[in-house]
């Protein structure tokens, strides 16, 4: 067991250095002076160098080939780090390097070109970033194709080309629906005012109420909410609108999601390549089911009702039947992040099928704005208003999260099949969700789908939860129950 020992040792070592790294981008995110840019692409691209030389260093091979595991556990620790072993090798230092010193400065460009609404101040580093990521995607596949190298980051084990195949069957059944829900009429929309330092005490109250623990978290606010880190410091972020709190308290009740996935792993896999989310789309599956089929569910809402009035006085809506529908309301809009469940997948498609033409070389930057554009306008029937509601309104492409997009509807896909398997398990799950207690859910998912990290594959943890291979008919049922009654279809 030395060979082994001795790689386990080494790889928490290497983890512990990717979780500082890690609280440098929730830093930058968050608290860091907009003028300390500059010196943090340098220390980002620093640490990156260090990262990769310790990822790619031939000591791992050496310890891989003499390793051996008894445990399934073990096991699985092995066939991780060698699956990122064998893709760090293909990858030069040099290369690792520019792409985490560029993506640093591309995040605070993007952030001031979103700003300004100038997309022609963001699309010189962003041609940089699509030209590296390129080039680390045509290492990576070594002759095959670079989206499906590109996915691997985020989604081990899945290509491209299945990804289209699921939205192939999810297009037509979600774009009947939303033409159906939208010819009837929306129920009453939130208006007025709601301040803002009371939209983050609730939001804290709901981190708790969802099973955040404090202790080891906490709740910060930024441009573009995310969660960051794992293990024993797990930390999210929200924001707010004084004339949309459902922006805050969802887009927490999501980042909890992924934040109680990474606390609730066991404590055992701390620094190791199975003490994080196996992928993100099973990392989806987490948020969407906290957001949507628990947070959005009339149960739910009853109670969140109240607390809003508690918090906020009386807020114009009647009672908790129409607050129900206000939380569930399709409509028009632009910001995928805000984009209800009806149509929030359709937003997936749009950056998945434009992002996969941009690594494929059939889309260039230049034309993006235009492209993206189009696109949308077929997709939902009206024009892009500005670019902070177009292109420049989500941050991953400036940082290089090319391939991160279709794990969203991928968790969406994960979590209806999730959703299914658990209503079964807690027959009482409603009745618990109405006074706000939510252990009922979020026990289920730690026990089913959370402690386990990385242990098993994406699709095999799911398939393993919910008793059924992983595919979109429980979600497109859900969505098709769930606002076939709500509009009267």
């Amino acid at each position: 067991m030395t060979a082994f020992n001795d790689l386990m040792a080494y790889q928490r070592q290497t983890s512990a250095l990717g979780q500082i790294a890690g609280r440098l981008g929730w830093d930058q995110e968050t608290v860091m002076p907009r003028g300390a840019a500059p010196q943090r692409a340098e220390e980002m691209a620093a640490i990156e160098a260090v990262l990769h030389a310790r990822r790619s260093d031939p000591r791992v091979a050496e310890w891989l080939e003499s390793a051996y595991a008894t445990s399934e556990a073990d096991k699985a620790q092995l066939r991780e780090i060698r699956r990122e072993y064998d893709r760090a090798v293909k990858v030069p230092s040099d290369l690792a390097t520019a792409i985490a010193r560029v993506t640093s400065e591309a995040q605070g460009k993007w952030a001031q070109a979103r700003a300004n609404e100038d997309v022609a101040a963001f699309l010189p580093v962003l041609e940089e970033v699509v030209a590296l990521k390129r080039e680390e995607g045509a290492a990576l596949a070594q002759g095959g194709d670079i989206y499906d190298a590109m996915v691997e980051d985020y989604e081990p084990y899945t290509t491209g080309a299945q990804i289209a195949e699921i939205f192939d069957q999810m297009r037509p059944r979600l774009v009947t629906l939303r033409a159906a829900v939208l010819d009837r009429p929306e129920p009453a929309a939130l208006t007025g005012r709601f301040d803002e330092l009371i939209q983050m005490r609730l939001s804290q109250k709901l981190a708790v109420a969802f099973g955040y623990d404090l202790n080891n978290g906490r709740v910060d606010k930024a441009v573009h909410p995310f969660s960051s880190g794992s293990g024993l410091d797990v930390r999210i972020t929200t924001r707010t609108s004084e004339t949309d709190p459902f922006n805050c308290f969802y887009s927490t009740i999501h980042e909890v999601g992924h934040a109680a996935y990474e606390q609730g792993i066991d404590p055992d896999y701390l620094l190791t390549p199975l003490g994080r989310g196996v992928s993100m789309g099973v990392h989806e599956s987490q948020s969407r089911i906290y957001e949507n089929q628990l947070g959005r569910s009339r149960a739910f809402t009853g109670w969140l009702f109240d607390q809003m009035k508690e918090a906020f006085g009386d807020f114009g809506i009647a009672d908790a039947d129409a607050f129900y529908g206000t939380v569930n309301r399709v409509h028009s809009g632009y910001i995928r992040t805000e984009a209800d469940e009806v149509q929030y997948n359709l937003h997936i498609m749009l950056r998945f099928d434009l992002e996969r033409a941009l690594m494929a070389g059939d889309l260039q930057v230049s034309d993006l704005e235009a492209a993206w554009n189009d696109r949308f306008a077929a997709d939902f029937g009206y024009a892009v208003d500005k670019p902070s509601n177009g292109c420049l309104q989500d941050v991953h492409w400036s940082v290089g999260l090319f391939g991160y997009f279709p794990t969203y509807s991928l968790g969406n896909v994960y979590a209806g099949c999730l959703n299914q398997a658990l209503r079964k398990a807690v027959p009482d799950l409603d009745s618990q969700l109405a006074a706000g207690d939510s252990s009922g859910a979020t026990g289920w998912l730690r026990e089913n789908v959370q402690q386990f990290g990385g242990l098993h594959a994406p699709r095999e943890n799911i398939q393993r939860a919910s008793g059924v291979e992983p595919g979109p008919e429980a979600l497109l049922t859900y969505l098709e129950n769930k606002f076939g009654a709500l509009y009267g279809l």
